[in-house]
């Protein structure tokens, strides 16, 4: 299975703020230090706005910190969020599968990518930014701070 794009960047964000402390770097400052196009970034920091797992301040003064439902949020519940609870294969698309009435294939498909969101169920963002991933992700902050 492959995440989106969109997906992999919310996981990262989520996992950058983690480790801000008192900072409160800018949507462009995470673009930056996850070497993603700024409009990307903004698009996905909506959403996780939007799913209550960030919260943002615009000014002077202003950033991204993690609210507490983000901290703690199941990072299989945020990978369902933005990868929705579509099929892995497009069985009745512009054009048909001939197997559609009979297939086994989609419903094995469907129990592995369930299988998948259940095993990053108990994961946590916080879970994930333990050590060794936190302090990379905080040399990484700082590198691009300079």
């Amino acid at each position: 299975m492959r995440l989106m794009r969109s997906t992999d960047l919310a996981l990262r964000a989520l996992m950058r703020l983690a480790v801000a402390g008192d900072k409160a770097p800018t949507t462009r400052e995470v673009a930056a230090d996850m070497a993603v196009a700024y409009t990307h970034a903004a698009k996905v920091v909506a959403e996780l706005q939007k799913l209550g797992l960030l919260a943002a301040r615009r000014g002077r003064g202003g950033g991204l910190t993690l609210t507490e439902a983000g901290r703690t949020a199941s990072v299989g519940a945020l990978v369902r969020a933005f990868e929705g609870e579509g099929d892995v294969v497009d069985c009745e698309g512009s054009t048909p599968c001939p197997l559609n009435s009979a297939c086994r294939l989609r419903g094995a498909l469907r129990q592995a990518q369930e299988a998948f969101y259940a095993s990053l169920d108990p994961l946590t963002v916080e879970d994930i930014v333990g050590t060794p991933t936190g302090p990379l992700l905080l040399d990484i902050t700082t590198r691009t701070e300079s």
